[in-house]
């Protein structure tokens, strides 16, 4: 792109400023910001606009009612889990790990998936997820193929540690990276930030953006000429999510679904969870950021909340579906953040108080247009529990002690004492790799005779 196609791309958008500091920026910086403008999306910056003139969607919910959630046991389980089972032995499944992001609210810095989590192993949240993808490789002689969205500031790290960990077992041509789409923020009056004379402040498109990415960067042929048929999907920042579940894999089958969404209660009114909903008669997940306070603390006849069950982002989807959904434009969703600018004088400002609107898409705005969606539920202990902060909930201290929790239950199931302290915790570190067994029907064939526990306890192969 030369700087006159620029400056017309830009003229046609409103956004001429982007090239106020042509004169003073160097060569570099200049093809830089040519490749910025050429990949600005004209379409998406007038939904942007508009949005922030008050012409978008409402963000506060209107109309909504609990959508329905399936409990699924029993006989109805075994059938699943054999349907399931059957589609990922054809080579029909395969796994979307959504992985953009960077370590930073841990203090750790790096993308998250190196992060070291493995409460014995000190294994990444990558290692344990490519090693669910190759126990089941191994447990049904079949293909797994594993997609992996990062992003820009975390792409070549990525790739670099899985080559450098040889790709934990798995076949390399069977791992396949993809960036996420990347979008500006926009102030006030609906103008391009600029974070540097000569450089356009960019953040990720979101979860959504994996749509657009999986289209652009050829991910969907891929899928289609190895005959996938089904996607799970889930968040890297989840060591318990159990890869490819069998029973929520046939289920969704059994049941024609175009989505479905695995959930749990929520632990109060206040989790950051969106909640599964109905709304004019179609499946719907809302942000819990765009829920009203009383919609956040309605209770039932029952003293529950009526809002109980929300998604933690594991989701099957028919590729099919995916495809289609890739060619329409999902709604855009919109917070008011801190972003860096670029001052009268030319230099780069740290704002003390949010000065400027980031844009993302979501995944789970597809589901209103999906014919049938299946809302999972399944208990929090036994798949959920990310690591997105420092201290606290949700941290590393409590991921472990979650994963340890996971793994006494797998051994007690199999008949072995497992010593806990006062506060019923396990009294000792306790890992299951997932290529020694990925649930405790395994576990109990793979145990020796005898088996006792005397210390810090590390399954694997």
């Amino acid at each position: 792109m030369t700087v006159d196609e620029a400056r017309e791309k830009l003229a046609l958008c409103g956004q001429t400023h982007v090239l106020e500091w042509w004169d003073s920026i160097g060569e570099e910086s200049r093809q830089s910001l040519l490749s910025q403008v050429k990949a600005l999306d004209a379409a998406a910056l007038g939904r942007m606009a508009a949005m922030l003139r008050g012409e978008g969607p409402a963000a506060a919910p209107a109309g909504i009612a609990p959508a329905d959630v399936v409990e699924l046991g029993g006989q109805d389980r075994a059938v699943a889990i054999a349907r399931g089972e059957e589609l990922i032995r054809a080579g029909e499944v395969g796994v979307l790990l959504v992985a953009g992001g960077q370590g930073s609210r841990l203090g750790f810095d790096g993308p998250k998936g190196i992060y070291e989590i493995g409460p014995v192993s000190d294994a990444s949240l990558f290692e344990i997820h490519a090693r669910k993808v190759l126990s089941l490789e191994r447990a049904f002689g079949c293909h797994v193929p594993l997609y992996i969205m990062t992003s820009d500031i975390n792409d070549a790290a990525t790739r670099e540690f899985f080559s450098k960990k040889a790709f934990f077992g798995l076949s390399p041509d069977r791992v396949r990276f993809f960036v996420q789409g990347m979008w500006p923020a926009l102030d006030g009056d609906g103008r391009v930030i600029l974070d540097e004379p000569g450089h356009i402040f960019m953040s990720p498109d979101g979860h959504g953006g994996i749509l657009r990415a999986l289209a652009e960067n050829g991910m969907f042929r891929d899928m289609e000429r190895r005959g996938i048929t089904t996607l799970f999907y889930f968040q890297v920042d989840n060591p318990m999510v159990e890869v490819a579940d069998p029973a929520f894999i046939g289920l969704h089958a059994i049941r024609g679904a175009d989505v479905s969404v695995k959930v749990c209660a929520k632990r109060d009114p206040s989790e950051g969870l969106g909640v599964v909903v109905k709304k004019d008669g179609r499946n719907a997940i809302v942000e819990y950021t765009e829920l009203s306070s009383a919609q956040k603390e309605a209770r039932g006849a029952d003293g529950r909340l009526r809002f109980l069950y929300g998604s933690v982002a594991i989701h099957v989807f028919s590729l099919d579906f995916l495809v289609g959904e890739s060619k329409r434009d999902l709604p855009l969703h919109v917070a008011h953040k801190k972003v860096p600018f670029v001052g009268a004088d030319g230099k780069a400002v740290k704002p003390d108080a949010p000065n400027g609107f980031k844009f993302e898409k979501f995944i789970f705005d597809v589901l209103p247009d999906a014919g049938t969606v299946v809302n999972l539920a399944f208990e929090r202990g036994d798949e959920f529990s990310p690591v997105k902060n420092a201290n606290g909930a949700d941290s590393p201290a409590t991921t472990r002690r979650d994963m340890a929790l996971k793994f006494a239950r797998w051994l007690e199931w199999c008949g072995v004492k497992v010593p806990r302290d006062g506060d019923g915790l396990p009294a000792m570190k306790i890992e299951i790799d997932p290529c020694f067994a990925s649930n405790r029907e395994q576990l109990r064939k793979r145990l020796p005779p005898g088996f006792s526990i005397s210390g810090d306890v590390l399954l694997r192969n």
